[in-house]
Protein backbone atom coordinates (compact mmCIF):
# COMPACT_ATOMS: atom_id res chain seq x y z
CA UNK A 1 0.00 0.00 0.00
CA UNK A 2 1.04 3.57 -1.01
CA UNK A 3 1.61 5.86 1.88
CA UNK A 4 -0.05 9.28 1.71
CA UNK A 5 -1.31 12.03 4.18
CA UNK A 6 -4.80 12.59 3.09
CA UNK A 7 -7.19 10.21 1.97
CA UNK A 8 -10.56 12.22 1.81
CA UNK A 9 -13.99 10.02 1.07
CA UNK A 10 -16.95 11.54 -0.59
CA UNK A 11 -20.09 10.86 -1.18
CA UNK A 12 -19.89 12.83 -4.15
CA UNK A 13 -16.55 14.42 -6.12
CA UNK A 14 -17.37 17.09 -8.70
CA UNK A 15 -13.70 17.59 -10.58
CA UNK A 16 -15.21 20.23 -13.10
CA UNK A 17 -12.31 18.62 -15.36
CA UNK A 18 -13.07 16.56 -17.39
CA UNK A 19 -16.22 18.84 -18.06
CA UNK A 20 -19.45 17.03 -17.16
CA UNK A 21 -18.38 14.37 -14.36
CA UNK A 22 -20.20 13.87 -10.94
CA UNK A 23 -18.34 10.65 -9.68
CA UNK A 24 -20.20 8.78 -7.16
CA UNK A 25 -18.39 7.23 -3.61
CA UNK A 26 -15.10 8.35 -5.00
CA UNK A 27 -11.88 9.30 -2.47
CA UNK A 28 -9.18 12.16 -3.51
CA UNK A 29 -5.64 10.88 -1.98
CA UNK A 30 -3.30 13.83 -1.26
CA UNK A 31 0.34 13.88 -0.10
CA UNK A 32 2.53 16.44 -0.45
CA UNK A 33 -0.24 18.92 -0.82
CA UNK A 34 -1.06 17.68 -4.04
CA UNK A 35 -3.41 15.42 -5.41
CA UNK A 36 -2.24 11.86 -6.17
CA UNK A 37 -5.27 10.40 -7.59
CA UNK A 38 -9.07 10.79 -7.97
CA UNK A 39 -10.76 7.01 -7.62
CA UNK A 40 -13.57 5.08 -6.38
CA UNK A 41 -13.90 4.49 -2.47
CA UNK A 42 -13.72 0.66 -2.58
CA UNK A 43 -10.56 1.14 -4.34
CA UNK A 44 -8.76 3.88 -2.04
CA UNK A 45 -9.28 1.72 0.63
CA UNK A 46 -7.02 -0.99 -0.88
CA UNK A 47 -4.32 1.06 -2.33
CA UNK A 48 -3.55 4.23 -0.10
CA UNK A 49 -2.19 4.20 3.69
CA UNK A 50 -3.23 7.37 4.95
CA UNK A 51 -2.10 9.46 7.89
CA UNK A 52 -5.33 10.93 7.94
CA UNK A 53 -9.00 9.61 6.81
CA UNK A 54 -11.56 12.32 6.12
CA UNK A 55 -15.01 10.73 5.28
CA UNK A 56 -17.66 12.86 4.62
CA UNK A 57 -20.49 10.21 3.26
CA UNK A 58 -23.18 13.26 2.72
CA UNK A 59 -21.31 15.72 0.83
CA UNK A 60 -20.23 17.09 -2.41
CA UNK A 61 -16.42 18.11 -2.93
CA UNK A 62 -15.52 20.48 -5.26
CA UNK A 63 -12.90 22.46 -6.42
CA UNK A 64 -12.21 25.37 -4.02
CA UNK A 65 -13.80 28.38 -5.10
CA UNK A 66 -12.08 31.48 -7.13
CA UNK A 67 -12.76 34.83 -6.47
CA UNK A 68 -11.60 35.99 -9.29
CA UNK A 69 -11.92 40.04 -8.31
CA UNK A 70 -12.11 41.35 -4.73
CA UNK A 71 -10.43 44.41 -2.60
CA UNK A 72 -10.64 41.92 0.37
CA UNK A 73 -9.47 45.06 3.29
CA UNK A 74 -12.28 46.99 2.35
CA UNK A 75 -14.22 44.25 4.09
CA UNK A 76 -14.01 46.65 6.90
CA UNK A 77 -15.84 49.38 5.02
CA UNK A 78 -18.80 46.52 4.44
CA UNK A 79 -22.02 49.05 4.93
CA UNK A 80 -20.46 52.20 5.51
CA UNK A 81 -21.85 53.59 2.05
CA UNK A 82 -24.95 51.73 0.64
CA UNK A 83 -27.59 52.67 -1.97
CA UNK A 84 -25.59 55.20 -3.86
CA UNK A 85 -23.99 55.39 -7.62
CA UNK A 86 -20.84 54.05 -8.51
CA UNK A 87 -19.44 57.70 -8.98
CA UNK A 88 -21.19 59.04 -6.07
CA UNK A 89 -20.08 56.58 -3.77
CA UNK A 90 -16.27 56.43 -4.70
CA UNK A 91 -16.01 60.26 -4.89
CA UNK A 92 -18.12 61.05 -1.48
CA UNK A 93 -17.55 58.50 0.64
CA UNK A 94 -15.06 55.48 -0.35
CA UNK A 95 -11.91 57.41 -1.83
CA UNK A 96 -12.08 59.72 1.33
CA UNK A 97 -12.79 57.26 3.98
CA UNK A 98 -9.47 55.58 2.32
CA UNK A 99 -7.72 58.61 2.64
CA UNK A 100 -7.89 58.77 6.21
CA UNK A 101 -8.15 55.41 7.11
CA UNK A 102 -6.02 52.77 4.93
CA UNK A 103 -2.45 51.78 6.45
CA UNK A 104 -0.44 48.52 7.34
CA UNK A 105 -3.10 47.84 9.93
CA UNK A 106 -6.11 48.34 8.01
CA UNK A 107 -4.76 46.34 5.12
CA UNK A 108 -3.92 43.36 7.95
CA UNK A 109 -7.01 43.41 9.91
CA UNK A 110 -8.94 44.20 6.67
CA UNK A 111 -7.82 41.04 4.85
CA UNK A 112 -7.60 38.45 7.62
CA UNK A 113 -10.93 39.48 7.90
CA UNK A 114 -11.83 39.18 4.35
CA UNK A 115 -9.84 35.70 4.13
CA UNK A 116 -12.08 34.29 7.25
CA UNK A 117 -15.48 34.86 5.36
CA UNK A 118 -13.91 33.31 1.97
CA UNK A 119 -13.01 30.17 3.64
CA UNK A 120 -16.12 29.71 5.27
CA UNK A 121 -17.85 29.94 2.16
CA UNK A 122 -15.85 27.70 0.59
CA UNK A 123 -13.51 29.96 -1.27
CA UNK A 124 -9.89 28.94 -1.72
CA UNK A 125 -7.75 31.35 -4.20
CA UNK A 126 -8.68 35.18 -4.43
CA UNK A 127 -7.48 38.15 -6.83
CA UNK A 128 -6.72 41.54 -4.80
CA UNK A 129 -6.91 44.87 -5.72
CA UNK A 130 -5.94 47.49 -3.30
CA UNK A 131 -3.07 49.17 -1.46
CA UNK A 132 -0.50 47.66 0.51
CA UNK A 133 -0.32 44.55 -1.47
CA UNK A 134 2.71 43.29 0.71
CA UNK A 135 0.99 42.81 4.08
CA UNK A 136 -2.07 41.34 2.28
CA UNK A 137 0.50 38.82 0.29
CA UNK A 138 2.03 38.43 4.18
CA UNK A 139 -1.73 37.34 5.59
CA UNK A 140 -2.09 34.86 3.19
CA UNK A 141 0.88 33.27 3.74
CA UNK A 142 0.15 33.47 7.39
CA UNK A 143 -3.04 32.06 7.02
CA UNK A 144 -2.39 29.51 3.90
CA UNK A 145 -4.31 31.12 1.61
CA UNK A 146 -4.10 31.24 -2.26
CA UNK A 147 -4.10 34.29 -3.66
CA UNK A 148 -2.87 36.57 -7.09
CA UNK A 149 -2.14 39.92 -5.29
CA UNK A 150 -2.57 42.74 -7.72
CA UNK A 151 0.41 45.43 -8.04
CA UNK A 152 -1.93 48.29 -7.75
CA UNK A 153 -1.40 51.36 -10.09
CA UNK A 154 -3.45 54.86 -9.69
CA UNK A 155 -2.76 58.03 -10.96
CA UNK A 156 -3.25 59.63 -7.53
CA UNK A 157 -0.91 59.88 -4.26
CA UNK A 158 -1.96 57.04 -1.67
CA UNK A 159 -0.67 56.02 1.49
CA UNK A 160 1.12 53.31 -0.73
CA UNK A 161 2.60 55.11 -3.33
CA UNK A 162 3.01 59.08 -4.24
CA UNK A 163 3.00 58.56 -8.15
CA UNK A 164 3.02 56.01 -10.74
CA UNK A 165 6.90 55.23 -10.49
CA UNK A 166 6.79 54.94 -7.18
CA UNK A 167 3.84 52.25 -7.39
CA UNK A 168 5.97 50.62 -10.46
CA UNK A 169 8.89 50.19 -8.17
CA UNK A 170 6.86 49.21 -5.27
CA UNK A 171 4.88 46.70 -7.01
CA UNK A 172 8.13 45.09 -9.17
CA UNK A 173 10.03 44.62 -5.76
CA UNK A 174 6.95 42.83 -4.49
CA UNK A 175 6.90 40.36 -7.39
CA UNK A 176 10.49 39.96 -7.47
CA UNK A 177 10.12 38.71 -3.63
CA UNK A 178 7.04 36.20 -4.55
CA UNK A 179 8.08 35.00 -7.48
CA UNK A 180 8.97 32.00 -5.89
CA UNK A 181 5.78 31.13 -3.63
CA UNK A 182 3.62 28.27 -3.75
CA UNK A 183 0.86 30.27 -2.62
CA UNK A 184 0.77 33.57 -3.73
CA UNK A 185 1.55 35.20 -7.91
CA UNK A 186 0.79 38.59 -8.34
CA UNK A 187 -0.34 40.39 -11.68
CA UNK A 188 -0.38 43.92 -12.40
CA UNK A 189 -3.38 46.21 -10.87
CA UNK A 190 -4.41 49.20 -12.93
CA UNK A 191 -7.19 50.13 -11.57
CA UNK A 192 -9.40 51.46 -14.29
CA UNK A 193 -8.71 53.73 -17.46
CA UNK A 194 -10.46 57.09 -16.17
CA UNK A 195 -7.58 56.60 -13.27
CA UNK A 196 -4.15 55.64 -15.04
CA UNK A 197 -2.66 57.76 -17.45
CA UNK A 198 -1.00 56.46 -20.95
CA UNK A 199 2.31 56.59 -19.55
CA UNK A 200 1.98 54.43 -16.94
CA UNK A 201 -0.01 51.79 -18.63
CA UNK A 202 2.79 51.92 -21.77
CA UNK A 203 5.24 51.07 -18.75
CA UNK A 204 2.65 48.10 -17.56
CA UNK A 205 2.69 46.66 -20.59
CA UNK A 206 6.01 46.60 -21.31
CA UNK A 207 6.62 44.85 -17.64
CA UNK A 208 3.76 42.49 -18.14
CA UNK A 209 5.17 41.22 -21.76
CA UNK A 210 8.73 41.11 -19.95
CA UNK A 211 7.35 38.78 -16.65
CA UNK A 212 4.69 37.16 -18.57
CA UNK A 213 1.94 38.15 -15.49
CA UNK A 214 -1.57 39.50 -15.68
CA UNK A 215 -2.89 42.83 -15.93
CA UNK A 216 -6.18 42.98 -14.01
CA UNK A 217 -8.52 45.87 -14.15
CA UNK A 218 -11.52 47.41 -14.02
CA UNK A 219 -12.97 47.90 -17.50
CA UNK A 220 -16.34 49.41 -19.21
CA UNK A 221 -18.28 49.13 -15.71
CA UNK A 222 -20.61 51.68 -16.04
CA UNK A 223 -22.25 53.91 -18.78
CA UNK A 224 -20.58 57.16 -17.47
CA UNK A 225 -17.23 55.67 -17.80
CA UNK A 226 -17.82 54.91 -21.31
CA UNK A 227 -19.18 58.52 -22.10
CA UNK A 228 -16.18 60.18 -20.13
CA UNK A 229 -13.81 58.35 -21.99
CA UNK A 230 -14.99 59.17 -24.81
CA UNK A 231 -15.10 62.68 -24.10
CA UNK A 232 -11.84 62.81 -22.67
CA UNK A 233 -9.73 60.40 -25.21
CA UNK A 234 -12.06 60.27 -28.54
CA UNK A 235 -12.72 56.67 -27.77
CA UNK A 236 -14.76 54.13 -26.22
CA UNK A 237 -11.85 53.25 -23.11
CA UNK A 238 -11.33 49.50 -24.24
CA UNK A 239 -10.68 50.90 -27.81
CA UNK A 240 -7.77 53.10 -25.82
CA UNK A 241 -6.63 49.86 -24.36
CA UNK A 242 -6.70 47.89 -27.72
CA UNK A 243 -4.41 51.72 -28.76
CA UNK A 244 -2.03 50.76 -26.01
CA UNK A 245 -1.42 47.46 -26.25
CA UNK A 246 -3.10 45.79 -23.15
CA UNK A 247 -5.98 43.83 -24.98
CA UNK A 248 -4.60 40.15 -25.05
CA UNK A 249 -4.33 37.15 -23.50
CA UNK A 250 -3.32 38.75 -20.43
CA UNK A 251 -5.32 40.98 -19.76
CA UNK A 252 -8.05 40.40 -17.00
CA UNK A 253 -11.19 42.77 -17.51
CA UNK A 254 -13.46 43.37 -14.57
CA UNK A 255 -17.10 44.31 -14.60
CA UNK A 256 -17.58 44.91 -18.76
CA UNK A 257 -21.36 46.35 -18.25
CA UNK A 258 -21.20 48.11 -21.02
CA UNK A 259 -19.95 46.44 -24.45
CA UNK A 260 -21.44 46.08 -28.05
CA UNK A 261 -21.31 42.66 -30.03
CA UNK A 262 -17.83 44.40 -31.92
CA UNK A 263 -15.97 44.39 -28.48
CA UNK A 264 -17.35 40.94 -27.73
CA UNK A 265 -15.93 39.60 -30.97
CA UNK A 266 -12.56 41.81 -29.95
CA UNK A 267 -12.31 40.10 -26.66
CA UNK A 268 -12.95 36.51 -27.86
CA UNK A 269 -10.37 37.08 -30.50
CA UNK A 270 -7.49 38.36 -28.42
CA UNK A 271 -8.51 35.78 -25.55
CA UNK A 272 -9.18 38.11 -22.65
CA UNK A 273 -10.99 36.84 -19.75
CA UNK A 274 -13.88 38.84 -18.14
CA UNK A 275 -14.47 38.66 -14.63
CA UNK A 276 -18.53 38.94 -14.03
CA UNK A 277 -19.02 40.37 -10.72
CA UNK A 278 -23.08 40.26 -10.77
CA UNK A 279 -24.21 41.46 -7.24
CA UNK A 280 -21.72 44.40 -7.17
CA UNK A 281 -23.14 45.08 -10.46
CA UNK A 282 -26.55 45.11 -9.48
CA UNK A 283 -26.06 46.71 -5.56
CA UNK A 284 -24.45 49.58 -7.70
CA UNK A 285 -26.86 49.75 -11.10
CA UNK A 286 -23.88 49.73 -13.15
CA UNK A 287 -25.76 47.47 -15.69
CA UNK A 288 -25.65 43.66 -16.73
CA UNK A 289 -22.08 41.92 -17.86
CA UNK A 290 -23.63 39.78 -21.33
CA UNK A 291 -22.36 36.32 -19.98
CA UNK A 292 -24.22 34.33 -22.54
CA UNK A 293 -22.94 36.00 -25.10
CA UNK A 294 -19.34 36.26 -23.99
CA UNK A 295 -19.45 32.74 -23.16
CA UNK A 296 -21.13 31.69 -26.76
CA UNK A 297 -18.44 33.64 -28.50
CA UNK A 298 -15.74 31.42 -27.04
CA UNK A 299 -14.48 34.22 -24.14
CA UNK A 300 -13.10 32.79 -21.01
CA UNK A 301 -15.58 34.43 -17.89
CA UNK A 302 -15.03 33.88 -14.66
CA UNK A 303 -16.64 35.48 -11.09
CA UNK A 304 -15.92 37.71 -8.45
CA UNK A 305 -17.35 39.16 -5.45
CA UNK A 306 -15.94 42.67 -5.88
CA UNK A 307 -15.03 44.17 -2.20
CA UNK A 308 -17.28 43.81 0.88
CA UNK A 309 -18.03 47.59 0.57
CA UNK A 310 -20.35 47.06 -2.58
CA UNK A 311 -21.51 43.47 -2.40
CA UNK A 312 -21.48 43.52 0.92
CA UNK A 313 -20.44 40.11 1.15
CA UNK A 314 -17.74 37.64 -0.70
CA UNK A 315 -19.66 34.66 -0.97
CA UNK A 316 -18.70 33.02 -3.98
CA UNK A 317 -21.76 30.40 -3.73
CA UNK A 318 -23.92 33.18 -3.77
CA UNK A 319 -22.16 34.73 -6.94
CA UNK A 320 -22.36 31.98 -8.97
CA UNK A 321 -26.08 31.01 -8.35
CA UNK A 322 -27.09 34.48 -9.23
CA UNK A 323 -24.75 34.37 -12.15
CA UNK A 324 -26.77 31.56 -13.34
CA UNK A 325 -30.11 33.35 -12.92
CA UNK A 326 -29.30 36.38 -14.10
CA UNK A 327 -28.04 35.32 -17.48
CA UNK A 328 -31.27 33.75 -17.92
CA UNK A 329 -32.98 36.63 -17.14
CA UNK A 330 -30.85 38.88 -18.96
CA UNK A 331 -30.69 37.10 -22.22
CA UNK A 332 -34.53 35.76 -21.89
CA UNK A 333 -33.06 31.95 -22.49
CA UNK A 334 -33.69 29.64 -19.80
CA UNK A 335 -30.58 27.17 -21.17
CA UNK A 336 -28.35 30.27 -20.64
CA UNK A 337 -25.34 29.58 -18.15
CA UNK A 338 -26.61 25.77 -16.80
CA UNK A 339 -25.38 24.72 -13.60
CA UNK A 340 -22.04 23.00 -14.87
CA UNK A 341 -20.84 26.28 -16.49
CA UNK A 342 -21.53 28.32 -13.24
CA UNK A 343 -19.57 26.36 -11.00
CA UNK A 344 -17.00 26.14 -14.02
CA UNK A 345 -16.93 29.87 -14.05
CA UNK A 346 -16.12 30.08 -9.93
CA UNK A 347 -13.44 27.81 -10.62
CA UNK A 348 -11.58 26.69 -13.47
CA UNK A 349 -12.28 29.60 -15.52
CA UNK A 350 -11.16 31.81 -12.60
CA UNK A 351 -7.68 30.33 -12.43
CA UNK A 352 -7.22 30.57 -16.21
CA UNK A 353 -7.80 34.19 -15.58
CA UNK A 354 -5.11 33.85 -13.07
CA UNK A 355 -2.90 32.25 -15.26
CA UNK A 356 -2.84 29.29 -12.73
CA UNK A 357 -5.23 26.72 -14.26
CA UNK A 358 -2.27 24.14 -13.87
CA UNK A 359 -1.90 24.70 -10.98
CA UNK A 360 -5.38 25.02 -9.29
CA UNK A 361 -9.25 25.22 -10.48
CA UNK A 362 -10.55 21.41 -10.61
CA UNK A 363 -9.71 18.37 -9.01
CA UNK A 364 -7.21 16.74 -11.09
CA UNK A 365 -4.22 14.68 -10.25
CA UNK A 366 -1.12 16.82 -9.94
CA UNK A 367 -2.66 20.27 -9.21
CA UNK A 368 -2.62 22.03 -5.68
CA UNK A 369 -5.08 19.60 -3.18
CA UNK A 370 -7.32 23.00 -3.14
CA UNK A 371 -10.60 21.48 -2.38
CA UNK A 372 -14.41 22.79 -0.86
CA UNK A 373 -16.97 19.98 0.86
CA UNK A 374 -20.51 21.07 1.29
CA UNK A 375 -22.14 18.98 3.16
CA UNK A 376 -25.88 17.99 1.09
CA UNK A 377 -27.63 16.25 4.25
CA UNK A 378 -29.02 19.30 5.38
CA UNK A 379 -33.40 19.63 4.81
CA UNK A 380 -32.99 22.83 1.93
CA UNK A 381 -30.88 20.44 -0.36
CA UNK A 382 -33.40 17.15 -0.53
CA UNK A 383 -33.82 14.92 -2.79
CA UNK A 384 -30.20 15.07 -4.35
CA UNK A 385 -31.29 14.21 -7.90
CA UNK A 386 -28.16 16.03 -9.14
CA UNK A 387 -25.70 16.96 -6.87
CA UNK A 388 -24.64 20.16 -9.13
CA UNK A 389 -27.60 21.97 -9.59
CA UNK A 390 -27.79 21.47 -5.70
CA UNK A 391 -24.30 23.06 -5.42
CA UNK A 392 -25.39 26.07 -8.03
CA UNK A 393 -29.02 26.35 -7.00
CA UNK A 394 -29.68 25.32 -3.87
CA UNK A 395 -26.54 25.54 -1.29
CA UNK A 396 -25.87 28.10 1.18
CA UNK A 397 -22.03 28.87 2.62
CA UNK A 398 -23.73 27.56 5.99
CA UNK A 399 -23.22 24.05 4.36
CA UNK A 400 -19.64 24.60 3.64
CA UNK A 401 -17.86 22.25 6.40
CA UNK A 402 -14.50 21.80 5.39
CA UNK A 403 -11.39 23.54 3.46
CA UNK A 404 -8.22 23.20 1.70
CA UNK A 405 -5.94 24.78 0.61
CA UNK A 406 -2.64 23.45 -1.13
CA UNK A 407 -3.56 19.97 1.05
CA UNK A 408 -3.80 21.91 4.49
CA UNK A 409 -7.04 21.63 6.08
CA UNK A 410 -7.75 25.62 6.42
CA UNK A 411 -11.63 24.54 7.63
CA UNK A 412 -12.56 21.50 9.61
CA UNK A 413 -16.29 21.16 10.12
CA UNK A 414 -16.48 24.86 10.30
CA UNK A 415 -14.20 25.95 12.51
CA UNK A 416 -10.67 27.93 11.10
CA UNK A 417 -7.38 26.67 11.27
CA UNK A 418 -5.27 29.59 10.91
CA UNK A 419 -7.34 32.46 12.35
CA UNK A 420 -8.72 33.50 15.76
CA UNK A 421 -12.49 34.19 14.63
CA UNK A 422 -13.02 35.73 17.94
CA UNK A 423 -9.99 38.03 17.79
CA UNK A 424 -11.05 38.80 14.36
CA UNK A 425 -14.40 40.04 15.14
CA UNK A 426 -12.88 42.12 18.18
CA UNK A 427 -10.89 43.79 16.00
CA UNK A 428 -13.85 44.45 13.25
CA UNK A 429 -15.55 46.28 16.27
CA UNK A 430 -12.76 48.23 17.26
CA UNK A 431 -12.41 49.36 13.03
CA UNK A 432 -16.06 50.32 13.03
CA UNK A 433 -16.25 52.25 16.64
CA UNK A 434 -12.55 54.08 15.13
CA UNK A 435 -14.38 54.82 11.49
CA UNK A 436 -18.35 55.56 13.35
CA UNK A 437 -16.86 57.84 15.71
CA UNK A 438 -15.13 60.27 13.22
Amino acid sequence: MQTIDTLINARWVIPVEPDGQTLDHHSIAVHGGKIVEVLPTANAAKKYRATETIDLPQHALIPGLVNAHTHSAMSLFRGLADDLPLMDWLNHHIWPAEAKWVSPDFVRDGTELAIAEMLKSGTTCFSDMYFFPDVTARVCHDAGMRACIGLIMIDFPSAWAQNADEYLHKGLKLHDELRNSELVSTAFAPHAPYTVSDTPFEKIRMYADELDIPVHMHVHETAHEVEAGMKQHGMRPLARLVNLGLVGPRLIAVHMTQLIPAEIELLAQANVSVVHCPESNLKLASGFCPVQALVKAGVNVALGTDGAASNNSLDMLEEMHLAALLAKGVSGDATAIPARMALRMATLNGAKALGIEARTGSLTAGKAADMTAIDLSTLSSQPVYDPVSQVVYATTREQVTDVWVNGKRLLADHHLTTLDEVALWDKAQAWRDKIQAE
